[in-house]
């Protein structure tokens, strides 16, 4: 008689499909009420762009405001600086926000950030969901190229490459943002950027992030959960700022991580505080911790990378992330003590 219970890796997979599906569930159906605002390209509903849905809202909101996104490719750079927004996607692999950004080109031009990426929070408490979010600069690039950049005090001008950092997500100073069964792509670095060091919080669920180096990048406290990482390019996959405070950290629990043969789990040039859970590591990743990067950052607290449970699909696993927290301990990382009694995502 055939084993019916599967190995552990396609138990886990069985229980974050169920997982899935009851996300599908309670977007599409717990927001059908009314005070929910439909968008689509095509057919009936409230605006044809998200951004003018957006734009309709007051700056805040006592309670969730819900922009219900129907299935369609939406060729939209997004600015959310209204509070407690939930951007709720028909499906993930059909309701697509895309745009073509490279950020060395736009701070040729301009002073900061806001509006480097696909979606651009400077607003808190902000929901994604059943969402792709794509910034398709390096799919698409064909060759290298110099611009003019005015910002460039030496040469006035710079180069224009493939691996161009690219972001899908950028956050300003905004806190209390999620993201659940989402998939953020892009080809180059920095493709998810939560940044905010000094109170910044950030949830991942059932996400697909893919990109070049340091692709998954917050800053502050981070916590996701049953993620799927790709690595197209680069020197690292993860990156993490907790300087501000010793009590920030990044955790990644029962995620998994692949990419181009000898891709590098992570690294870190400031204060930063890691913790991998229950995480499964493709064979074909370098053998190689997540590592400082030469600085002249002063690391204040020294090098802070935890692991439990954490294997290599081929089942040759590397020394460097055998356990080195205790299983009592790795019980106890969840949401409530990533962020305490500040949020309950």
């Amino acid at each position: 008689m055939a084993d019916q219970t599967g190995t552990k890796e396609e138990v886990r997979m069985r229980i974050r499909n169920i997982g899935i599906i009851a996300l599908l569930i309670s977007c599409v159906n717990a927001y059908a009420g009314g005070g929910r605002i439909v968008v689509s390209k095509n057919g009936k509903a409230d605006f044809r762009t998200i951004q003018g849905a957006i734009n309709s809202l007051s700056d805040s909101s006592t309670s969730p405001r819900v922009i219900f996104i129907k299935d369609g490719v939406y060729d939209e750079k997004l600015y959310v600086e209204k509070h407690n927004i939930v951007l709720c996607g028909e499906s993930r692999e059909k309701t697509i926000i895309t745009q073509a950004i490279a950020r060395d080109e736009w701070r040729c031009l301009h002073n900061d950030d806001w509006g480097v990426a696909t979606i651009n929070i400077d607003a808190n408490d902000i929901t994604l969901q059943n969402l792709t979010v794509k910034n398709s600069f390096g799919f698409e690039w064909q060759n290298d190229i110099m611009i003019n950049c005015p910002q460039d005090t030496v040469t006035k001008q710079k180069k224009l490459t493939k691996n161009s950092h690219q972001m899908a997500m950028r956050t300003m100073n905004a806190t209390r943002i999620k993201a659940i069964n989402c998939h953020f792509k892009a080809f180059g670095g920095d493709t998810v950027s939560p940044w905010n060091v000094e109170d910044g919080m950030f949830y991942f669920k059932d996400c697909v992030m893919e990109g070049g180096v340091d692709f998954y990048c917050p800053r502050g406290w981070a916590y996701a959960e049953n993620c799927r990482f790709i690595t197209h390019s680069g020197t690292a996959a993860i990156w993490h700022d907790g300087s501000r405070h010793e009590d920030s950290k990044t955790v990644l629990k029962n995620c998994s991580f692949e990419g181009f043969d000898g891709f590098r789990l992570g690294r870190f040039h400031r204060d930063a505080q890691f913790y991998l859970v229950d995480c499964v590591f493709a064979g074909n990743m370098a053998n190689e911790d997540i590592y400082l990067v030469k600085t002249t950052n002063v690391i204040k607290w020294g090098k802070r990378v935890y692991y439990y449970n954490c294997h290599r699909q081929s089942g040759n696993d590397f020394d460097w992330h055998k356990d080195n927290i205790s299983s009592d301990f790795a019980a106890g990382i969840n949401m409530s003590w990533v962020f305490g009694e500040r949020w309950q995502p």
